[in-house]
């Protein structure tokens, strides 16, 4: 009887707010917030948000992931880590994949509360995407990335926000997004409790928060996540310049605010910031700077910092009113899950999305080399297949992944085409010791009569990623201390190289790899990333040219770590094709494919640039058309700056005309005095063509 006198008083204030309209979702937030205690209200505002019966308000959990599919709660469809999906650089595809992600969030979502469940990776609010600049090879989770390019990372990643969370008109919100981790926040992972990024006004706007801006500004993001690191002395969580001045401030950010999972914690804990002396003194710098969620277990001591006077009550409300307003928005608060519940649940890891995850696969799979153009491989070579990652699963999931039910390895795949196919492992992925002479003699003992090897090799989510233990050579905590392909596997290639036989490598790899050796060992390497559940049909598809290679680059690929700055220095100088002078193995941008395309002179007018783009090959494909600037008078500025790209399919001696606009957006630049990037007047470079190497760029001039 109370708990129903409590609601009839809320819906009967909810009634006097306006007799002829319905009170927006903040309106209703407060008034369930005027009638919650205080430790109430901060039990809300954990990731686990306990229940409040006499309310009506049901018990939720805000942590769930969708980093290439619904993560960490059983079947679903894994599509290729987002570093691969980067690679497609086809905004379109992107949107599609998440779309049918959170088509399968919502069946789950609505599964579970079937069943009276609300757990953990339950729920419709997904931390993805990951919009961190890969400004570094070493760092581990850059593969959750989409990119070494903000310009880039901004566009596929509104493409994501889009796809996860549906038409901004639904009545109900399909699903909320997360742009993560806000800000300065890329490696390394050993030290991210206590590090304190500390960068220039100039490489914060250019760099690092173009992309953020983006998701918020123009994708109507509705969560940001803030980074665990510290940002110029205050931990980002607390950082009233990011989240009050930037954040809600400049770019008028309405959504809510979430912390790393337990990095309030790291304010005070031991060795990490020492920000704080303890608990209560963390929550009410978090709580006041706007930091709405807790992902940790901080936040109940929020009544304790009301009672000291450290935290007002009304710093608390606003935070709870965007929490409960987000719960609305979603329909979770009233149990409305329309238009989602016509869903069926057969598309959860159906054939069409197996499908789609395969597509995305081939669009991401990019061919590096291929001497003597050994591939496509003739149906009648002599082919085996070793390596360590041939028929390894787990490693086409990527990390944050689903456990699908179906998955084809390489293996798998080949030995459909291959009846009889010779494969095995022929060496681990990573070993302190080499191979003995025996060991050698033995895998070239079991070559015998194959021609054609195909090496599936790289690394493995095993030994790259998030803050993780593992100790062997050339990694430390997740990250790498070498870029080199591990010694043991490079070693392989070496003696079947001497040994006459022709090499295919298939790199699977979510960072860059310094393959130089390897250039000269292999006729054709192929980098497949890790590229989900139809990774080892895609492949074999494109090792046989039943598709066409069409993937570019998205990160550089370096010759070694000595091209490198210092791993924990955040300054761009140096770093990326924005700034990197020096000679890269493969560029940002490059792919090759089994045709060529000719780039003619292009047609600019105002506020517009056509280019002609030409497959002067014998079969159709795919080319991905880049369009980068450069600001002659800046000479502290980029090198050169991707500022639009377009996949397009161009028929086989046909040539398509390809449109960009050239606006304020194409000549955004740095200014000291606006103290953020702004159209800039003047005279431009303007380069097009299909990779960002200056061999591989035309060159046109503009003025805006």
């Amino acid at each position: 009887m109370r708990r129903l006198l409590v609601i009839l008083t809320v819906l009967l204030s909810m009634a006097t707010v306006s007799c002829s309209r319905t009170p927006s979702p903040e309106e209703r937030a407060g008034m369930l917030i005027s009638k919650l205690s205080l430790e109430e209200k901060a039990s809300l505002m954990r990731y686990v948000s306990e229940p409040v019966e006499a309310l009506g308000i049901p018990p939720y959990n805000w942590w769930n992931e969708a980093l290439h599919g619904v993560a960490r709660n059983g079947k679903a469809t894994t599509f290729p880590q987002p570093i691969g999906m980067a690679a497609s650089f086809d905004e379109p595809l992107i949107e599609d994949v998440f779309t049918a992600v959170s088509d399968e969030a919502r069946v789950k979502n609505r599964q579970a509360l079937a069943e009276g469940e609300s757990g953990w990776y339950q729920g419709i609010t997904f931390w993805t995407p990951n919009i961190n600049i890969f400004r570094d090879p070493r760092w581990g989770r850059g593969m959750e990335t989409y990119g070494e390019d903000p310009y880039l990372t901004g566009q596929l990643g509104m493409a994501v926000v889009r796809g996860l969370q549906g038409p901004s008109d639904d009545p109900v919100q399909k699903a909320h997004a997360c742009a993560k981790h806000f800000a300065v926040h890329s490696g390394p992972e050993w030290n991210r409790h206590s590090y304190d990024a500390r960068v220039s006004d100039r490489d914060l706007r250019e760099t690092y928060l173009p992309a953020f801006k983006d998701l918020v500004t123009k994708a109507d993001v509705q969560e940001v996540m803030m980074a665990y690191n510290r940002f110029r002395g205050e931990p980002c969580a607390a950082s009233l310049f990011l989240i009050d001045t930037v954040l809600r401030g400049e770019w008028g950010y309405k959504g809510l605010v979430t912390s790393d999972c337990w990095a309030i914690r790291d304010f005070y804990a031991p060795g990490c910031h020492g920000y704080s002396k303890d608990v209560v003194e963390a929550v009410a710098a978090a709580v006041k700077a706007g930091t709405d969620l807790n992902c940790g277990d901080s936040y109940p001591a929020i009544p304790e910092a009301v009672r000291a006077g450290l935290l007002d009550e009304a710093d608390v409300d606003r935070c709870l009113t965007r929490l409960l307003a987000a719960r609305i928005r979603l329909g979770e608060l009233d149990g409305n899950t329309e238009p989602w519940n016509n869903l069926d649940e057969s598309i959860v890891e159906g054939e069409e999305h197996r499908a789609l995850a395969r597509r995305m696969a081939h669009e991401s799979i990019v061919l590096l080399q291929n001497r003597g153009n050994i591939l496509p491989l003739r149906k009648d070579a002599k082919i085996a297949l070793i390596g360590p990652n041939a028929d390894d699963r787990e490693m086409l999931w990527g990390n944050y992944n689903a456990i699908p039910e179906f998955t084809v390895t390489l293996a798998e795949a080949l030995k459909e085409r291959i009846p009889g196919l010779v494969t095995f492992k022929g060496c681990d992925l990573v070993s302190k010791e080499p191979l003995s002479s025996r060991d050698v003699a033995a895998v070239l003992k079991q070559l015998e009569g194959s021609d054609i090897v195909i090496f599936a090799g790289g690394i493995s989510p095993r030994v790259e990623g998030e803050e993780m233990k593992v100790d062997l050579p050339g990694f430390r905590g997740g990250d790498r201390t070498d870029i080199q392909l591990p010694a043991v596997q490079r070693q392989l290639l070496k003696a079947l190289r001497d040994a006459g036989k022709k090499i295919v490598m298939v790199n699977f790899s979510g960072s860059a790899m310094g393959l130089e050796p390897e250039t000269e060992n292999c006729l054709a390497i192929v980098q497949a990333w890790y590229p989900g559940e139809e990774g080892g049909t895609a492949l074999a598809d494109i090792l046989f040219g039943d598709a066409v290679p069409s993937g570019k680059l998205p990160v550089t690929f370096y010759r070694s770590i000595d091209q490198l700055p210092d791993f924990e220095d955040y300054a761009m100088k140096g770093r990326t094709y924005r700034y990197f002078e020096g000679d890269p193995l493969f560029p940002f941008g490059y792919g090759l494919s089994y045709t060529a395309f000719e780039y003619g002179e292009a047609r600019v007018g105002k506020g517009t640039i056509e280019i002609p783009v030409t497959n002067t090959g014998e079969r159709d494909a795919d080319e991905i058309v880049q369009l980068y600037v450069r600001r002659p008078d800046d000479g502290n500025g980029p090198l050169k700056s991707l500022r639009g790209f377009k996949r397009v399919s161009v028929p086989a001696g046909a040539t398509v005309n390809v449109s960009f606009p050239l606006n304020g957006e194409t000549f955004l630049s740095w200014s000291e005095e606006a103290g953020d990037m702004v159209p800039t007047k003047g005279n431009w470079e303007i380069f097009y063509g299909g990779s960002s190497d200056d061999k591989a760029l035309r060159k046109a001039e503009y003025r805006y």
